[in-house]
């Protein structure tokens, strides 16, 4: 669609939307994953981004074989979505360290700590111009990347050197220089993970962390990297699946209204969009079902629910945000505001332009390209030793 049909979707709030309307617009509320690596994706899935039943997908190592693969893959993405009200999201977790999806050729990424430690802005904001750079000549859009937690805890088996430091200054100063590199790529870059998963002993992906600090902690250490990055507008920021009692005994982040609309929204001001990590992650899904978890992040605040494998999960979330919206008005406001920041997000970011992507030629050239190699080497020239943790990780 043209740039006016966007911003006529951007704008229409209509008390009362056609079905069709009202699916179109939880569609952008959905960001997906899928089992399977083809330069095809699942029939569920092709169907869904061409009727725009879904704002996007996400990729992870099991989606990849080779970068031919994956950008033909991200072509067939595009494409799907042509007809769709915006553009896809085509995301994936591309941090550096042991949290990368795309590696050889790609130009290797040192931990995040690394670059951290290291002190210069300008070579950060150069690091993540790279990697963003790289990751767009493939079809992504989206990066779950900076991490903005703050390692405080040696024993945090989740964190550790994905996070620039332990000092929240210096994670601060150097999340700032990491925005930059991927707008100048036009890539979006969404920080994680609020209001901060570094002093946690549990990995959210088993079970539920508990983060026992009061409100004077938080403020001095996890949340000034979200202050900052807020008041920095940064385009999009991802939440944790950690209780934090002293902002909400009774939820966990990703869905509590008073840590996300209260504390988020209104005290930090933020105003960009808000993603939930991955629903199916046990620190939840052990918990709720999946229309516990649309009903209260909807209300909480969510922007997009992020589902990262199971067809059947993101299909219930799909009808049950339905029936939300149609048997409650203040739920129908909620979708269509959480829509809105979505498709301005996709506007302002990704536009017209180019649409649907397609691979520019000669590609292949950027991935790896001595300049990168150069870049990086920089940095593992100084670094202190290696990632603390081998283990790759899902994001």
């Amino acid at each position: 669609m043209d740039n006016q049909t966007v911003q006529d979707a951007i704008k229409k709030t209509t008390d009362d939307p056609t079905d069709a309307e009202l699916y179109a617009l939880i569609g952008q509320l959905l960001l997906v994953g899928f089992e399977g690596a083809d330069t095809d994706p699942p029939p569920a899935i092709a169907d869904a981004l061409a009727r725009g039943d879904i704002g996007g997908t996400i990729l992870f190592r099991r989606n990849i074989t080779s970068v031919e693969q994956v950008s033909a893959l991200n072509t067939r993405i595009h494409q799907l979505s042509e007809n769709a009200v915006a553009a896809p999201f085509v995301a994936v977790d591309q941090e550096g360290g042991r949290v990368v999806r795309l590696k050889d050729p790609l130009t290797p990424i040192p931990p995040m700590r690394a670059v951290g430690d290291m002190a210069d802005l300008r070579l950060t904001a150069d690091v993540s111009e790279v990697i963003a750079t790289e990751i767009a000549a493939l079809g992504f859009n989206l990066n779950f990347a900076p991490v903005l937690d703050v390692d405080t805890n040696p024993e945090n088996p989740i964190i550790g050197d994905r996070a620039f430091s332990n000092d929240p200054a210096i994670v601060t100063r150097t999340a700032g220089a990491f925005l930059i590199g991927h707008h100048i790529a036009q890539v979006i870059p969404c920080g994680k993970h609020f209001p901060g998963h570094g002093d946690t002993l549990v990995d959210s992906h088993i079970a539920l962390p508990v983060l026992e600090h009061d409100r004077a902690r938080l403020d001095a250490v996890e949340l000034q990297p979200f202050r900052r990055m807020a008041s920095a507008n940064i385009p999009m920021l991802m939440t944790a699946h950690m209780m934090v009692p002293c902002l909400d005994p009774e939820h966990p982040s990703t869905l509590s209204r008073a840590t996300i609309r209260g504390l988020l929204r209104d005290e930090l001001g933020y105003e960009g969009v808000v993603i939930t990590d991955d629903l199916e992650m046990a620190a939840v899904a052990a918990h709720y079902e999946i229309e516990e978890m649309v009903e209260l992040g909807l209300r909480a605040g969510i922007d997009i629910f992020l589902i990262c494998r199971s067809e059947d999960i993101w299909q219930r979330a799909r009808k049950h945000l339905f029936a939300l919206a149609r048997n409650n008005f203040d739920d129908l406001i909620r979708v269509q505001r959480a829509a809105e920041r979505v498709l301005a997000l996709k506007e302002s970011l990704l536009g017209p332009k180019r649409r649907p992507w397609t691979p520019y030629p000669g590609w292949q050239k950027l991935l790896g390209c001595e300049e990168h190699r150069e870049t990086m080497a920089r940095i593992e020239q100084q670094a202190s030793g290696p990632s603390e943790d081998p283990t790759e990780l899902d994001a």
